[in-house]
């Protein structure tokens, strides 16, 4: 090795952001390792390389003791004093034992270890990078489709979109850019995997955090999302400033803000609704955008029979039943949906409570 091999390395641990004294060390640990497989030695051998030029200067390290019983591995005091005077009992003292020609077997371990070592700092840099994304989105390009996976471009490694997390109605058009929820990011020896989603309800979550500063900032809290991606989507928010009207922030001005994310979803309708620690109140408007008559809840089971004007039957079921399956699961509540012609025929008490029909309504469908 000379001074040109010195240079490269240092310009090869600045362009990949490696500190090259690792480098450094790791080629001193394997030419031990060389050094020892191509002249066979039972010595502790040292390697050391001169940062400067470049010199690869092999020692023997012996322990200097007071009588010598393996000359290979101790030195008398005697000895290591005629070196330097000023070594004591315990200390270790460096023999230079440099083998003959030992700068070719150098420089091609050197080499060897340099690549080694750049391809597990490029993983390493790859997936410390990327683990601190897990659980939030990105913004990809569709690079590839391989079997059923999309394969997306996130700027210094490849995600993987999976079947089961793709949107079936979408269409993933090859160089089209996309945003998704990174789920897991996994250390392989092939490098980092990683893998995203477009179905998560949190992708959602995170839209709205992106697009709504008071969702960011902490004053509007998602309380809860239960999502049929592709389809609809319920989310109940809620203010810690009662100054804040948390559905109108999350909609914005003229349904700007909630604009952004239903286009970035292609298409997906967002319901927003007003949270409330209410159960009636809020499975009430969770069934948004029906108007309700009445709640009646069952705590010990969790359960809730809803009544709802004849004419907004259909509406509060949603079609194959999906508003009422996404009310229950944002609510985390067992609901039955009766209209006011069936609960008076099961004689069920039909009072005030109608009261309810504002805040069932106060969320915003798009």
């Amino acid at each position: 090795m000379n001074s040109e091999f010195i240079g490269a390395i240092e310009q090869i641990a600045k362009e990949k952001g490696i500190d090259k004294e690792l480098l450094f060390e790791a080629i001193e640990t394997s030419l031990v390792s060389a050094c020892k497989k191509n002249f066979g030695t039972s010595q502790n051998i040292k390697v050391s390389i001169d940062r400067e030029n470049g010199d690869v200067n092999v020692y023997a390290q012996k322990t200097v003791v007071e009588n010598v019983e393996n000359s290979a591995l101790e030195i008398s005091l005697e000895e290591a004093r005629e070196i330097d005077i000023n070594y004591e009992l315990g200390d270790i003292v460096d023999i230079e034992v440099t083998p003959k020609n030992f700068g070719r077997i150098a420089a091609q371990t050197a080499k060897q270890v340099v690549i080694q070592r750049i391809r597990e700092a490029e993983r390493e840099i790859i997936y410390n990078h990327y683990i601190t994304k897990e659980r939030d989105i990105m913004t990809g390009i569709i690079q590839r489709k391989e079997r059923k996976n999309i394969m997306i471009n996130l700027g210094k490694a490849e995600a993987i979109l999976q079947p089961n997390e793709q949107i079936p109605t979408e269409e993933y058009e090859l160089n089209s850019r996309i945003k998704v929820y990174i789920l897991e990011v996994k250390q392989t020896t092939k490098g980092s995997q990683i893998f995203v989603s477009r179905t998560h309800p949190e992708l959602v979550k995170r839209l709205f955090e992106q697009e709504v500063p008071e969702v960011y900032e902490g004053i509007v809290e998602i309380k809860s999302i239960a999502r049929e991606a592709g389809s609809r989507t319920k989310m109940a928010v809620h203010s810690n400033d009662p100054e804040v009207d948390p559905v109108g922030a999350c909609v914005g001005q003229n349904g700007q803000r909630v604009n952004v994310i239903v286009n970035e979803l292609r298409g997906e309708k967002i319901d927003i609704i007003q949270w409330s620690d209410d159960p009636k109140e809020f499975i009430a408007a969770a069934l948004s955008p029906s108007k309700v008559i009445k709640v009646i809840t069952d705590e010990e089971n969790k359960s809730a029979s809803v009544i709802v004007p004849d004419y907004q039957l259909s509406l509060a079921i949603g079609k194959e039943g999906q508003n009422a399956r996404l009310a229950a699961k944002l609510t985390g509540w067992k609901i039955d949906i009766k209209s006011e012609s069936q609960a008076k025929d099961a004689g069920m008490v039909l009072e005030e409570s109608s009261d309810q029909d504002d805040e069932a309504n106060s969320g915003i469908e798009e």
